[in-house]
């Protein structure tokens, strides 16, 4: 079976979880996305963090939260998606770019707006008593 491999940057604040959205979606995703060729987890999170929202990750005190895998949203019955995510700081003002129309801030009650992976994430969040 394919599969996709991501990597997503976690950032929350006050019980809630930074999201996006792209132009011409409807479901909601953690920030982050597909690694290119020879890339690390962190090469990854850098790169597509600061194209996605304008904003520097500190990768440097990244901490890995865990690795998710669900369907992949709009893609063929069977095609997965491995999501590696990290907690880490920022520098620079958080501002949607490139691709992302929109950027916000979710809580539990949100998690039937997001993506499969992303909802498998939401209930571990949950577990660990970080969302709300």
């Amino acid at each position: 079976m394919p599969e996709i491999d991501k990597v997503a940057w976690i950032l929350i604040e006050d019980g809630r979880v930074l999201s996006t959205r792209s132009r011409g979606k409807d479901v909601w995703y953690l920030p982050g996305g597909k690694r290119e060729p020879g890339e690390t987890d962190l090469d990854t999170l850098r790169r597509e963090v600061a194209e996605e929202l304008s904003v520097a990750v500190d990768v440097a005190g990244a901490v890995h939260v865990g690795t998710f895998t669900a369907q992949a949203h709009g893609h063929a019955a069977g095609t997965t998606v491995r999501m590696t995510c990290y907690r880490a700081e920022h520098d620079g003002e958080l501002r949607p770019a490139n691709e992302i129309a929109e950027v916000a801030w979710l809580g539990y009650a949100d998690r039937h707006r997001t993506s499969p992976v992303d909802q498998v994430i939401f209930d571990h969040l949950l577990a660990a008593d970080l969302l709300r």
